[in-house]
């Protein structure tokens, strides 16, 4: 019997067995274990509480500010003091922080930290974004994580796996985004519930590495344990400009058991927006009303990439317009690198004169932390993943989701737009 890319992966990673099977548990060893401002230090408490002196590996272990990093209030220096001093206690190898970092779910893969094959365990939900080179990742609470540091052991039971199909060629202004909006629309926040989900197809074949990150950031809006994306050419030519050891991919078997098969054509797809509250409330970009918004945020770990932020900077090139004056604008590269990037492309320059505010990297709006909090009844049209009530500040704003094209073409016209009406 055929094997899926979670039973492999994880069975290369297990203890004492060889071979192993939805619905079994099992002891696996981790290949990284990372965590956040918000999770890491419960998950410090907790390894201390072990007694043990010293991480598994401080060449494994990654703690990266993010949240609520530039330090919001002191609370939030607090948070980010914990992970510094214990970083530097555990000697750790990779060291994160503000200036020299950015979200964890960018950083880590543009780094060559995370790649192919790899078993990977972090103390945030959105760690499944891993599974867009290859990677069995997922997010765990921070006792897990705190014992994961501590033996580079975690336990699993084997997911089952759903296999979603992509056919058909993309038409203009669908990306990624899209894809993963239009398959959480259909399954539901809870219709891949403790599964892997493998996406595969001629249509994922011609997706770039930024919409690949996209796909995989949101398994878990649909629930998902993992997700992936397979290994090809583009992933191969991605992380063998980055990783920093070897590697080994997996590919699913051909009679693999899959628990059920779903199948898209993108020949007639448009944007997809996902409408409050909820990341399956999905429509067709034209079937849903244009009102007027307050802000838009284009970055977090599902759209703060490189190729995100060209898309934004084509559309203000090639219109020659600027932002309404009645939208706040929060443009937020998804790592210091991606920055640097931007700023050499002249872009800093060109989404400030349009009328935007670029930060510094941080996860901020996205969670409602800071750098962009909503008020009751505000409309924001956002990149990043989620927009259940309260996500993104007050219980009342609601919040949009949308592809970087449709973010800068609604900040533009001051309303939900499509980018064909520029």
């Amino acid at each position: 019997m055929g094997k899926t890319l979670a039973e492999k992966i994880i069975a290369a990673h297990a203890e004492d067995v060889t071979e192993v099977s939805a619905g079994d548990l099992v002891t696996v060893r981790t290949d990284v274990v990372m965590a956040n401002d918000v999770t890491a230090p419960i998950a410090i408490q907790s390894f201390q509480a072990m007694g043990v002196e010293e991480v598994y590996d401080p060449n494994r272990v990654m703690l990266v500010p993010s949240h609520f990093a530039p330090n919001k209030d002191i609370k939030s220096a607090e948070q980010t003091r914990t992970l510094t001093l214990f970083a530097e206690e555990q000697a750790l190898d990779h060291r994160f922080q503000v200036g020299r970092a950015g979200i964890e779910h960018v950083v880590l893969p543009e780094r060559g930290l995370v790649l192919p094959g790899d078993l990977i365990v972090g103390g945030d939900s959105h760690t499944c974004t891993y599974g867009a080179v290859g990677a069995f990742a997922t997010g765990m609470g921070s006792t897990d994580i705190g014992f994961a540091m501590a033996t580079g052991k975690t336990w699993l039971k084997v997911p089952e796996t759903m296999k979603f199909v992509y056919h058909g060629e993309r038409r203009p202004y669908v990306y990624g985004k899209d894809m993963i909006l239009r398959t959480i629309g259909e399954i539901g926040v809870d219709g891949a519930l403790y599964r892997s989900m493998e996406f595969t197809g001629p249509a994922i074949s011609a997706l770039s590495m930024s919409e690949r990150f996209t796909m995989a950031n949101m398994v878990i809006e649909a629930g998902g344990k993992c997700g992936f994306l397979p290994f090809d050419d583009t992933t191969q030519a991605y992380v063998e400009a980055r990783a920093t050891r070897p590697y080994t991919p997996f590919y699913a078997d051909d009679d693999a058991t899959y628990i059920s098969i779903h199948e898209f054509d993108l020949s007639e797809m448009e944007p997809q927006i996902a409408c409050p509250y909820s990341p399956d409330n999905v429509h067709p970009i034209s079937q849903v009303k244009p009102e007027k918004i307050d802000q838009v945020f284009i970055g977090s770990c599902t759209n703060g990439r490189f190729e995100d932020l060209a898309i934004v900077a084509d559309i203000l090139q090639r219109t020659g317009r600027e932002f309404s004056p009645d939208v706040r604008v929060m443009i937020i590269p998804g790592s210091q690198a991606v920055y640097l990037d931007v700023l050499r492309q002249g872009w800093i320059e060109l989404f400030t004169m349009a009328g935007g505010a670029v930060s510094v990297s941080t996860c901020g709006p996205c969670l409602g932390g800071h750098m962009g909090v909503l008020a009751a009844d505000e409309v924001c049209v956002s990149t990043s993943n989620r927009n259940f009530r309260g996500r993104m500040g007050h219980r009342d704003a609601r919040v949009f989701l949308a592809n970087p094209a449709v973010a800068a073409a609604s900040a533009i016209m001051g309303r939900l737009a499509h980018p064909d009406e520029l």
